[in-house]
């Protein structure tokens, strides 16, 4: 069963097993705007939590994209590379950034569930 939550810098995590996709929210792609480069990590980097997973490169801006969890990154959407503007289009399904092996799924706690996150959104 798939288990998602967010973090108050506008990440997701779907959770599946011990196995999770990563990528920014809606909320964050629209704050961003127009995205036209994304460098993602290679496969089989360790990510700490709270380390730097991607930057992403707006018309606006450049951003770190930092990880809700710790783990092995096992795949990455390699689709980003030549079409950016996914993430702006589908930031919850086609414009996720990269797939992790959790290392730690207690790191999960603290984290919010969607009716906290839309509240944090709502607050800003």
């Amino acid at each position: 069963m798939s288990d998602t939550h967010f973090t108050t810098d506008h990440e997701y995590i779907r959770v599946d097993g011990d196995a999770a996709v990563v990528g920014i929210t809606d909320y964050a792609q629209a704050q961003l705007g127009d995205i036209v480069f994304i460098e993602l990590p290679p496969v089989g980097k360790q990510i700490r939590k709270g380390e730097a997973l991607a930057t992403v490169e707006s018309v606006k801006a450049a951003s770190e994209v930092f990880s809700p969890v710790s783990g092995e990154v096992i795949d990455v959407n390699s689709a980003l590379e030549e079409t950016p503007a996914k993430v702006n289009e589908s930031p919850l399904d086609a414009g996720w950034f990269v797939k992790l092996r959790l290392n730690d799924a207690d790191e999960l706690t603290g984290l919010l569930d969607e009716t906290a996150y839309e509240t944090h959104v709502r607050s800003l």
